[in-house]
């Protein structure tokens, strides 16, 4: 554990840790009987593969530039030249 001094936070007892909320709680898993209730994006039918790709760094701040979603133009891209 860091030195508070050297930090410059001070010290906080766990004991003093704040009471959690009801939204905290909210955010918690879910269960319908013993079922866990799954939350956020469903699964595909046809998942991605991860695979790891050197570009080149102009290309990659070129699709970056466009904003968020520029792995998936990449691919888009990809899928254009492999005639996909």
């Amino acid at each position: 554990m860091k030195n508070a001094k050297s930090t410059g936070a001070s010290w906080s007892d766990p004991d003093d840790a704040p009471k959690l909320a009801q939204d905290w709680a909210n955010g918690a898993d879910a269960y319908r009987g013993k079922a866990l209730i799954r939350r956020g994006r469903p699964t595909l039918a046809q998942t991605k593969q991860h695979v790891s790709l050197r570009l080149d760094p102009d290309v990659i701040e070129s699709f970056k530039a466009d904003g968020p979603g520029w792995q998936g133009r990449i691919n888009e891209a990809l899928r254009k030249a492999a005639g996909l």
